[in-house]
């Protein structure tokens, strides 16, 4: 994307909605002289890239992100990567020039697309902790979760499908304290 398409799909990104030329057109022109049918002529090369779809209103057309910036840096990514004849060294040199903030991004990211199953344990609270409850003198109910999701009545962990198998290495490192 060159940079004035990247000027015009940074609005259409910022509002997410539907935008006209004219409003691209006034915004870009506090920075900028710009002409309408430029800005027109940029829209309409990002409609038929793909970036954004149209939809007639009157003789104009409202224009609209197909995809979010997200996506887009994503892609670019991916792009740049793919044509890497070393991939791992590609990452490496990635994460060489990462922030502190970037890399602590990217650890947040990859907790996120591992889901719960594979994150690492965390210490229970002081209230989770089933020793530390006191005993009931008469049959409990059916309890209730308490924080962090175990049941308060229990004393053991929650038993978990592949619990200490390669698949879940994580219960393993609970179990041997690690």
């Amino acid at each position: 994307m060159g940079e004035l398409e990247d000027a015009v799909m940074s609005r259409v990104w910022k509002w997410n909605r539907p935008v006209t030329v004219r409003e691209v057109l006034e915004d870009l022109q506090k920075e900028r002289s710009i002409a309408y049918t430029t800005v027109m002529t940029v829209l309409d090369n990002l409609h038929q890239k793909g970036w954004v779809r149209r939809e007639a209103e009157g003789r104009a057309y409202r224009y609209e992100a197909v995809s979010t910036r997200a996506a887009y840096a994503a892609a670019l990514m991916n792009d740049a990567w793919s044509q890497s004849d070393n991939p791992a060294a590609a990452l490496v040199a990635f994460f060489g020039m990462m922030s502190e903030e970037q890399r602590q991004a990217l650890s947040d990211a990859v907790r996120i697309v591992q889901g719960p199953e594979t994150q690492e344990p965390t210490e229970p609270s002081e209230s989770a902790r089933p020793a530390e409850r006191p005993e009931r003198a008469e049959p409990a109910e059916p309890a209730e979760p308490a924080e962090g999701g175990t049941p308060a009545a229990e004393g053991d962990a929650p038993a978990e499908a592949g619990e200490g198998s390669p698949e879940n290495p994580a219960s393993a490192q609970d179990r041997d304290g690690r």
